[in-house]
């Protein structure tokens, strides 16, 4: 063999590796091989693996800035041993290939792919039979884009999430799909990008804890018991996400607690047990504003609890709810700021034809209500004895009722 061949075909010669360099080299398409991590060890900085098509035995490190693309032909297999794919480094990128079965131990955070690390890439992997499908543990800017999760065949207490950032800032996670997960879970990581992801059967759709000013948009999430939950995470923005089905009792479609200073606008919120709830904010910093939302079909469309009210809620739509507004105490949403909502329960006319009603919306609390105060007769809404007392009540009460809140521009719509 003559001398001072390049590295890369020296390596090939020998039949343990495939990649092209960095500074433009052409792919090498390496022989049949079984072990992924040799080939991974041996591409250097800036190379790109391209393995042959074939199932391969993982786990893996990739602990270098490379490429690892399985050209759709790859799958990855952890035989039920810790995480498949551990991305160690930074600026690497894992790209169409399939991932499979983790381990299953929950303290390790057994996962399809963990990133531990900065400004690297995950597109285009399907990950299947994953106790946990993405994990970020401290890693910044990352991006996970245009992935397919599926996660074990267990009951939803027992997965792990379809996705967990801990102690991660900056990072984009767009146009992933996350099937049989329990949560996608954001915890200490701030500044992060969520959008136009879907998520089907889990139980937290999105779950944020002190994680402040991350922005949710146009993601689809159905048949979770709870949409988004927004845990003393400040400066969200919830904008063009459809949230669908979060039906279990003491769920609902997006829950803010100690997390004001949010935008949660032009959201979908369709047959969940409450469209929207939150709690009363401790001063006027850390008030949502409520924009632009559709909340339909639901038990309940919006609930306040606390002290005070204090948010926004202005140019909304509330069609065929249950119960539109209900409240912990008759003060706590009138204090918010009512307008230009849209209600189906209106009763006024707009003689004008400006699209606004002539007669403020007002909204009392009759005995329709009085499971607010007494959870217990929830059992009998719409019942004939309860359409009944709500009827006599209102039509000749004992004592005036409580106003819960007063839209003075309420929106009339077209045929409405």
């Amino acid at each position: 063999m003559r001398r001072g061949r390049a590295p890369a075909r020296a390596m090939l010669a020998a039949g343990t590796l495939a990649f092209a360099l960095a500074a433009g080299g052409d792919a090498i398409a390496p022989p049949p091989g079984p072990d992924l991590q040799r080939l991974i060890d041996a591409t250097p900085s800036g190379g790109v693996l391209v393995p042959p098509p074939g199932t391969y035995a993982g786990p893996v490190t990739i602990d270098r800035p490379i490429t690892v693309d399985g050209a759709g032909r790859v799958v990855v297999d952890g035989g039920g041993h810790g995480s498949v794919v551990t991305i160690r480094t930074g600026g690497a990128t894992l790209t169409r290939l399939a991932v499979r079965g983790s381990g299953e131990s929950v303290d390790r955070l057994d996962a399809g792919v963990r990133i531990d690390g900065h400004d690297n890439r995950v597109e285009d992997v399907d990950i299947d039979d994953a106790l946990f499908g993405l994990v970020v543990h401290q890693g910044d800017r990352n991006a996970v884009a245009g992935n397919r999760v599926r996660g074990k065949d267990l009951p939803v207490g027992e997965r792990g999430d379809g996705l967990r950032l801990w102690m991660a800032r900056g990072n984009r996670i767009e146009g992933n799909t996350f099937e049989r997960v329990r949560d996608l879970t954001f915890a200490n990581s701030p500044d992060n990008r969520i959008a136009g992801n879907r998520l089907r059967d889990g139980r937290y759709g999105m779950h944020f804890v002190f994680s402040p000013r991350a922005r949710v948009e146009r993601n689809d999430l159905a048949r979770t018991s709870t949409g988004i939950v927004v845990l003393y995470s400040p400066g969200l923005v919830v904008r063009g996400n459809r949230v669908v089905d979060a039906r279990e009792a003491g769920g609902g479609g997006l829950a803010f607690k100690e997390s004001g200073e949010a935008l949660v606008e032009d959201n979908e919120i369709v047959h969940c047990s409450v469209g929207l709830s939150a709690n009363a904010p401790l001063n006027e910093d850390l008030t949502l504003t409520v924009r632009g939302n559709r909340f339909a079909h639901n038990t309940v469309g919006l609930w306040f609890y606390g002290e005070q009210g204090g948010h926004r809620i202005v140019d909304n739509r509330f069609q065929w709810n249950l119960t539109t507004v209900a409240v912990s105490g008759t003060g706590t949403a009138s204090a918010n700021v009512w307008l230009g909502n849209h209600w189906d329960d209106y009763a006024g006319f707009d003689r004008d034809g400006d699209g606004i009603g002539d007669q403020p919306h007002e909204l009392y609390a009759w005995a329709d209500r009085i499971w607010m105060e007494f959870p217990q007769a929830k059992f009998f809404a719409n019942s004939p004895a309860l359409e009944l007392v709500d009827f006599l009540e209102r039509l000749a009460p004992f004592v005036a009722p409580a106003r819960v809140l007063r839209d003075p521009r309420p929106r009339i719509d077209a045929g409405t």
